[in-house]
């Protein structure tokens, strides 16, 4: 009798930080991987490296899948490459993203560099949902997860904290409520959850040329937890959605930030 295989999740921007963390937790928790990256095949490698030491079934595949989630043809060819390998799909994960190139002031912004942001951080993650979708709703019933398909946008805190030097990075990660909102709704009474996760300073090589300056702000008290965050914590937390840890939540959103959007007095 041949074994049931393992769940696949495809986790995009997984050749480093917090794509990769989340990549490695699904992997422990026993899923087959489909590791994409956009540039960088050798970090993507050292991912799949990185979840086959950690899993639990020698059924469980793990496999690099490239491409710029921003252009339509590299999507389709991000899904072809994903279901040539696995032939399935249980969990999308939408992780990949870039912050503002130049970090300009908005009296500077260009749109070129807002078409970009918007294009691989809005546009890519909805689109890569609506082929998620097509696929679950004509195979409804058919997830190997006990608890359903899974929708995940890793967005992040700047989605309602203002960088006046990052404006087009944080109006897209602004609309990724209503984008998360939005196939949740549209999904739920087929059994399919969605979820937003917004990350807050988290120790990853995006952060690194400013970790003195957040060293000392957090050490003073930014996020009320007093330490940074890791790829780690935001991997643990998808997994847990995964899991089914959230039976009867969907379209919300779920700070991984330390408290770091909590009003104090």
């Amino acid at each position: 009798m041949s074994k049931v295989k393992p769940p696949v999740a495809l986790v995009t921007g997984a050749s480093r930080g917090l794509g990769r963390g989340t990549a490695v937790e699904l992997a422990r928790a026993g899923l087959s991987v489909a590791v994409h990256y956009s540039t960088n095949h050798g970090a993507a490698e050292d991912t799949v490296l990185a979840c086959q030491d950690v899993a639990s079934s020698s059924e469980q595949q793990f496999c690099p899948v490239g491409g710029d989630v921003s252009k339509a043809a590299d999507r389709e060819q991000l899904f072809r490459s994903t279901f040539d390998t696995f032939a399935h799909l249980d969990v999308l994960v939408s992780n990949a993203g870039i912050t503002s190139p130049g970090r300009l002031d908005i009296t500077e912004a260009t749109e070129e560099n807002f078409d970009h942001v918007l294009g691989i951080n809005l546009k890519g993650p909805f689109f890569l949902a609506q082929q998620a979708a097509k696929y679950w709703l004509e195979n409804l019933g058919a997830s190997r997860l006990a608890t359903g398909y899974k929708l995940i946008f890793v967005s992040s805190i700047s989605a309602t904290a203002v960088s006046t030097n990052r404006g087009d990075y944080c109006i897209s990660k602004a609309a990724m409520r209503m984008v998360n909102e939005l196939w949740a709704v549209r999904l739920a009474e087929h059994g399919i959850q969605t979820i937003e996760l917004l990350p807050g300073i988290m120790l990853t090589d995006m952060t690194a040329g400013v970790k003195d300056k957040y060293d000392a702000l957090i050490a003073d008290g930014l996020v009320p937890q007093r330490r940074w965050g890791t790829p780690e914590d935001v991997g643990k937390t998808v997994r847990a959605f995964v899991d089914g840890a959230l039976p009867f939540t969907t379209g919300d959103r779920i700070y991984v930030d330390g408290g770091f959007h909590l009003r104090t007095l």
